[in-house]
């Protein structure tokens, strides 16, 4: 068996190392890392041209990533909605590298392949933040290259070592295989049993839509609060009419004045209406106990027809240099 991969590598070389990169950038299990790696022993031995490996893989990278890059710049909060809801660690993963994105701006596509999750979501998220196509082409094209380039050093470098790794997973067979697959699945099981103990311990009281929206008419009003990351505000400047962003960092300045039987009501568009169930627990350890997250978010209350606002936030749509 390992004769056989090394012989598909080596035969069809820098095509495959092309078309696993590719796939794998474009959001598929697919790793690419150990095709590189292989490939780079390949090159140590002179099977393979080094240059040619790095040049396909890069090329691999920039497709896929603009790709993504392009459909965050014209579908914008839609795309990342979508990858969320997508991607195992879907509660999580677009708050995240937003908040990643907005430490480290464009210099976060240097190590973006180097962290899991992170890799398929930043191209169309500093896309649809506004990023500069020159601008992304060029830290994505350095950010590729160091990620490749690791893996193929690594091959190169210990091309003996890959050898005789390869000969144990030959002389294991099946049952290598069937590991790997038993690993694959535990992985799986493991992240949807994480996101099933979240979801029962943030299971709470929601508030309907047509419920806020008539309590909102009333005489004595919730107080609303948008959760969402500054980074999706700016993507989606749609907010609840009167709705004030919730800073977890200024929770003092922001509840000052606000007396514990004041009805709360908070929203985010995330799935399960996780993060604002999560600003929900924290407004309750502060003794507010009247507080309840909008099913369905803002996205429900769009889709209600209600209506939106449209919040001003500085620099939102503005290109990210």
């Amino acid at each position: 068996m390992a004769h056989q991969i090394v012989a598909l590598i080596a035969e069809y070389g820098l095509l495959l190392v092309f078309l696993n990169v590719l796939v794998e950038q474009a959001g598929l299990p697919l790793p690419a890392v150990p095709t590189l790696v292989v490939a780079g022993a390949l090159a140590a031995g002179g099977q393979l041209p080094l240059g040619g490996v790095l040049l396909v893989a890069l090329a691999g990278c920039l497709l896929s990533d603009f790709a993504w890059y392009m459909a965050g710049r014209r579908y914008g909060a839609g795309v990342m909605r979508t990858l969320c809801r997508i991607s195992l660690s879907a509660d999580s993963c677009v708050k995240q590298s937003e908040l990643r994105f907005q430490r480290w701006r464009a210099p976060v596509l240097l190590v973006a392949k180097f962290v899991p999750g992170l890799s398929t979501v930043a191209p169309p998220l500093v896309g649809a933040m506004g990023l500069t196509p020159r601008r992304f082409l060029l830290f994505d094209a350095l950010g590729s290259l160091l990620w490749a380039g690791a893996a193929v050093a690594l091959g190169y470098v210990f091309a003996d070592g890959v050898e005789r790794a390869l000969a144990v997973f030959e002389g294991t067979g099946p049952l290598a295989v069937k590991w790997l697959g038993a690993l694959l699945g535990a992985y799986i099981l493991f992240k949807w049993w994480q996101r099933r103990r979240l979801l029962v311990a943030l299971r709470m009281s929601r508030i309907e839509v047509d419920e806020l929206a008539n309590a909102l008419r009333s005489s004595r009003p919730p107080l609303v609060f948008d959760v969402r990351a500054a980074g999706s505000r700016a993507l989606d400047g749609r907010t609840i009419p009167g709705a004030l962003a919730f800073e977890p960092l200024a929770l003092d300045a922001l509840l000052a004045g606000v007396p514990r039987e004041r009805e709360l009501v908070l929203y985010c568009n995330c799935p399960n209406e996780v993060s604002a169930a999560k600003a929900a627990k924290l407004l309750m350890e502060q003794g507010y106990h009247r507080v309840r997250p909008l099913r369905g978010g803002l996205d429900a209350w769009v889709a209600a027809g209600q209506t939106v606002e449209q919040a001003a936030v500085p620099g939102g749509t503005a290109p990210v240099h």
